[in-house]
């Protein structure tokens, strides 16, 4: 049967449900991953589920965002998690060893399978041809017990790429190029499917650029063929028996189809604070710049970092800023030594950071009070930096480069001639930073570890048929979960200890919302459009929850938080008429009649006396997971 990449993969996963877009299909899950600000409560709740060993082809726990050791929360953590792994059989990647997405690329991703993570940029392996999908960690936990993971299936956008890249213009630009065409909102229930001739021109780092900043369209996931481009970087890895070709075939029907003449991007650069808000950097101009950044899970492979390496040659960076590097990976770092690009980075003036996420999320290298830092990551969600008023741009590598030098946002074709770079043939392999899995019966003598920071799960009773509150805050579009539930060096360390952790909710966005929260013994949250865009944090809900929240009622949800939402017991709704959001405002005492979710819901406003119409995207089973009190009482009871 003709069909898509997507519908393929699909055919052999799906145990359950029509392969009709927006129907509710239950796929098997080959693999997971979690990182270390995730992980810790994902692995609290596989252990309440009480399986005694992991089900998948295989699981990995990475350390990689909260490796900043202030104090004990940290380092505890790390411990909990590599102790959890020895007994549950995971594969765990020490910290230090790199970030998750660089090194699942390198190290484990195989074309064809499906893969979950509980990290929102998890579609980075669909540059590998992996069928890879952001996730709550609850979600994550099931799968690895497993239970299948439930998605809408979706609608397949072919991203057709015909021509060439130009000198100065890399894969950071194409994805903002896409950005720029679909913006940050309308492609839930989508996947966006490379194809095309361009598609030979891009290696796998560079499809794997687009496939992890492709998140922030809002998609399930993005994926590129397994080709003989694949087989090249796999078969450098040692991994080529992992190699499997899967291509669209000829006649293969796409919902929708979006042209790109790749000879025809220029220098692209997303403008503070939405990954959506993008312009030519020629259009923007010669912008005074105070700091650099380069790396993160979207621009830290070693294609990146060397042709960084190579504009930074025998110069120094402007006096007016300072540059630091997160390499992606151990190997990226060894190879930069070997080949002697490392030392051009430090001579010209490069403060080269530890592999890991650490500046993306808000832990290290925070910009100067209203400064502007240029960077190659992901997101530039304001305050996500850890400085609420610096103003943050999103740009290449070739981009950053030229910016360090110059000091002003720079058009990188200003500088000439476009250096060349090669990549190895062989890839310097070195998996001792990768504890293997134990066997069963090495894993069960294995004591869990846990320091005074991770506190149990909070218990959620089953919901009632009618909610009543008074409404503790109302939000405007494209709320996301930094918005919701902040990171930074100060509030990550507690995201194994929901109480504590609670107290920091919409904290940017309303300081007393904790207090509100406490004061009302809960409530309600009204929203705008998207809400609940970027991460996959499931803190976004777990805390809320923990703070009384019955529902969140908005014009319409990004797809994980909406799926996090369910998991933890608060009702997702939406208006059936989007104007009634300017009928309720904060204070507003409400009702809403829910039943049994299999229908729609009424709200009735008490304070301002009308009736409002909400609706729903809910499944007979969301609605039965939600009556239940969330996901973790539900499975329980099924694996009873």
């Amino acid at each position: 049967m003709a069909g898509t990449i997507t519908e393929k993969i699909l055919r052999e996963h799906i145990i359950e449900g029509e392969a009709k877009a927006g129907c509710e299909v239950a796929l098997k899950i080959d693999n997971t991953l979690t990182q270390d600000a995730t992980g810790t409560m994902a692995y609290l709740q596989f252990e309440a589920i009480g399986i005694d060993r992991v089900k998948t082809q295989f699981s990995v726990s990475f350390v990689d965002h909260n490796t900043l050791q202030t104090d004990f929360k940290n380092a505890d953590d790390h411990r909990f998690l590599e102790s959890i792994a020895k007994r549950y059989g995971l594969y765990f990647s020490k910290p230090g060893n790199g970030i998750c997405h660089q090194v699942f690329l390198e190290r484990f991703a195989i074309p064809g399978n499906t893969l979950i993570g509980s990290d929102s940029h998890t579609p980075t392996a669909g540059g590998i041809g992996c069928f890879a999908m952001g996730a709550g960690g609850l979600d994550v936990a099931c799968a690895m017990a497993g239970a299948p993971f439930r998605i809408k299936y979706p609608k397949i956008v072919g991203i057709h790429l015909t021509g060439r890249l130009k000198p100065w213009v890399s894969a950071k630009d194409v994805i903002l190029e896409v950005l720029r065409l679909v913006d940050v909102k309308g492609n839930v229930g989508k996947v966006f499917e490379y194809f095309g001739e361009g598609v030979k021109t891009l290696s796998v780092p560079d499809r794997a650029t687009i496939t992890n900043m492709g998140t922030e369209t809002g998609c399930t996931t993005s994926i590129f063929p397994s080709d003989e481009i694949t087989y090249i970087f796999l078969k450098a890895q040692g991994r080529e028996k992992d190699f499997r070709p899967l291509e669209a075939d000829h006649d293969a029907v796409y919902d929708e189809i979006i042209e790109i003449n790749l000879s025809q991007i220029e220098p692209m650069v997303a403008l503070p604070h939405s990954p959506g808000s993008v312009k030519r950097v020629r259009e923007v101009g010669p912008v005074k710049v105070d700091q650099v950044a380069i790396g993160s899970c979207t621009n830290s492979s070693l294609r990146d970092l060397k042709i960084v390496a190579k504009i930074l040659d025998n110069k120094t960076i402007a006096d007016n800023l300072h540059v630091f590097i997160s390499p992606g990976s151990r190997q990226v770092v060894e190879h930069l030594i070997e080949d002697g690009d490392y030392i051009k980075l430090v001579r010209a003036g490069v403060r080269i950071m530890e592999n890991a996420c650490g500046a993306c999320i808000g832990m290290g290298c925070a910009p100067a009070s209203g400064s502007v830092s240029v960077r190659t990551f992901n997101r530039n969600f304001e305050g996500r930096s850890g400085t609420k008023d610096a103003k943050v741009y999103l740009v290449s590598p070739e981009t950053a480069a030229a910016t360090a030098i110059k000091g002003v946002l720079t058009d990188p074709r200003d500088l000439g001639d476009y250096p060349s770079i090669t990549l190895p043939d062989k890839f310097i392999i070195n998996d001792n930073m990768i504890v293997k899995p134990l066997s069963e019966e090495e894993a069960k003598k294995v004591e869990i570890v846990r320091g005074p920071n991770i506190k149990p799960l909070p218990s959620f009773e089953p919901i009632s048929d009618t909610l009543e509150g008074n409404v503790l805050i109302k939000v405007g579009d494209n709320i996301t979960t930094d918005h919701i539930m902040p990171a930074g060096a100060k509030i990550l360390p507690l995201r194994s200890n929901i109480p504590e952790i609670s107290k920091y909710v919409f904290e940017a966005v309303d300081p007393k919302f904790y207090e509100k929260a406490r004061e009302n013994n809960g409530g309600f949250i009204i929203g705008g459009e998207n809400y609940g865009q970027g991460s996959s944090r499931e803190h976004a809900a777990l805390a809320p929850k923990y703070l009384g929240i019955k529902a969140v009622i908005v014009k319409s949800f990004a797809r994980i938080h909406l799926a996090n939402l369910i998991n933890f017991g608060i009702v997702p709704l939406t208006f059936k008429n989007p104007s009634d959001y300017e009928n309720i405002s904060e204070g507003d005492r409400i009702v809403v009649e829910i039943g049994d979710l299999k229908g729609a819901c009424v709200l009735k406003n008490i304070t301002k006396g009308i009736t409002i119409e909400l609706e729903h995207t809910l499944s007979p089973l969301d609605a039965e997971i939600l009556k239940a009190g969330g996901k973790l009482p539900w499975i329980k009871k099924q694996f009873q």
